[in-house]
């Protein structure tokens, strides 16, 4: 199937509005041992203790966590982020984006994002350290997909031709970036991480530079069966 034929999957599709009674009771219950342990992998890390401590918090059962959690700590992680977009998505839809430029929606969904967790930055860096153990580099890059797919979603993103792929992979260095540069950030209100972003945001989005990132992205994609690239067959 063609990238410009390709159905793109919305954010937040399956969660709490969309899903059965006793799906949304499950991620709830998910929810609210995630919050509950948050704290504890601050300064147990991503372990089971952390996970142990946070069940507990919750008023859940060591047996009742499992449960919720049958992949550990690394399922526990994967949630977070899911849950830190879905946090993003219902705070970008809250608000009027209506005059508001593309680029200027991306950044206000970056923010939104990274101020989820604005309260668990240990947290947060805890949880990148164990993201990128080499068991784990394919979690982590799944997570910053889905991520970087809610922001343009929440942007207002409709995109379904190869442009779809395209800005997601221009975002993604951007808002992992961004992430770290918030981590080590002491500035009042975290001006100094607001001025990165919207320094790598004009870097990467404004036009016509992004059009030709993407045209030079698109030109280096092989043609089936030749083993070329659309800048050899010009040649």
């Amino acid at each position: 199937m063609s990238p410009a034929r390709r159905t793109r999957s919305e954010p937040g599709a399956g969660q709490p509005g969309t899903a059965k009674p006793e799906a949304d009771a499950r991620e709830q219950a998910r929810d609210a041992i995630l919050l509950a342990t948050l704290p504890h992998i601050a300064f147990d890390g991503c372990t089971e203790r952390a996970l142990r401590a946070g069940a507990e918090d919750a008023g859940v059962s060591a047996a009742e966590a499992d449960l919720a959690f049958p992949g550990g700590m690394g399922e526990v992680i994967a949630h977070w982020s899911v849950y830190a977009d879905r946090t993003m998505m219902a705070e970008m839809e809250s608000r009027d984006l209506s005059a508001m430029r593309t680029r200027d929606r991306v950044a206000t969904a970056v923010r939104v994002r990274i101020g989820v967790n604005a309260e668990h930055k240990e947290a947060v860096r805890r949880a990148l350290a164990f993201l990128s153990l080499p068991h784990n580099t394919v979690m982590a890059a799944s997570a910053t997909l889905k991520t970087v797919n809610a922001i343009w979603y929440a942007a207002g993103d409709t995109a379904s031709d190869f442009s779809y792929y395209t800005k997601r992979a221009l975002l993604a260095p951007v808002y992992s970036g961004t992430v770290l540069y918030w981590l080590a950030d002491t500035s009042e209100d975290n001006a100094d991480t607001w001025a990165f972003l919207d320094r790598r945001l004009d870097e990467v989005l404004m036009i016509p530079q992004f059009q030709a990132r993407m045209q030079d992205m698109m030109s280096r994609i092989p043609f089936s069966g030749t083993g070329g690239s659309r800048r050899r067959r010009r040649k």
